[in-house]
């Protein structure tokens, strides 16, 4: 995708078909974005251009660029939820209740936090960008990029809460034996380890759902909202001009 400036034409009002439109990469093959971060950078340029009162229409955005943002969207959320389900079990299932054996109540909420970094680091991202959603193209961009990482996040929670419920459900005790056993000298602490932890995992499961559910979700209403609050206080203005 290209991230373009406008030059050449009004600093205000509506866009202007004559204006110079001027790519920043200076040619028609500059770099696309890679990740999230490089995304948030050309919808930051956009930004930049509606910030100056020009209208331009969301074809702007072209509908390659569009999908390059949903695609960088859906590969962080990809990320995010691969690092969550790869390391929940890790740290919820093994590292809390069998090696740490920490009744420090700090430890065990940090303890439990790690998995969940990656996605609350690119909500609060997300969040942050929700600040540059103005004008036709920005709104376009980040509804673009929130809609590919909103959909495999609820795709993950969906997921996540499914394997752990079968998971729970197929844990008889004669099954949970038949995997313990071949821990050999750890077999019975295995086993009845598990066995204790077995009423925890549903909830446990729920909780990490609802809480992927929130960061698919959360930016969208973020935006939104201070959309909703920046119409306000612009109405609000002009009834006060107007008076």
């Amino acid at each position: 995708m290209n991230s373009r400036s406008m030059a050449g034409g009004q600093r205000t009002g509506d866009y202007s078909p004559n204006a110079t439109i001027i790519t920043s990469g200076g040619n028609n093959d500059a770099p696309r974005p890679r990740n999230i971060i490089s995304a948030i950078s050309e919808i930051q340029q956009f930004y930049v251009i509606e910030r100056q009162g020009q209208n331009i229409p969301a074809e702007f955005l072209t509908l390659e660029s569009s999908l390059d943002l949903f695609r960088i969207g859906a590969v962080s959320g990809f990320k995010e939820g691969l690092f969550l389900i790869l390391l929940f079990p890790v740290f919820s299932f093994y590292l809390l209740p069998f090696v740490l054996h920490s009744r420090d109540q700090l430890i065990t909420v940090v303890m439990n936090s790690i998995p969940y970094l990656p996605v609350a680091i690119n909500t609060l991202l997300c969040i942050y960008l929700s600040r540059y959603y103005i004008g036709n193209i920005t709104r376009k961009a980040i509804n673009s990029l929130f809609a590919g990482r909103a959909s495999l996040l609820l795709a993950k929670s969906f997921i996540v809460y499914v394997l752990y419920f079968l998971l729970a459900k197929l844990s008889t005790p004669e099954r949970v034996w038949l995997v313990a056993r071949h821990f050999g000298a750890n077999a019975e602490k295995i086993y009845s380890g598990y066995l204790e932890m077995l009423p925890h995992i549903v909830p446990i499961a729920v909780h990490c759902a609802i809480f992927i559910l929130i960061a698919a979700v959360f930016p969208y209403g973020t935006a939104y909202l201070l959309d909703l609050w920046r119409r306000y206080k612009i109405k609000q203005n002009a009834q006060i001009i107007g008076s």
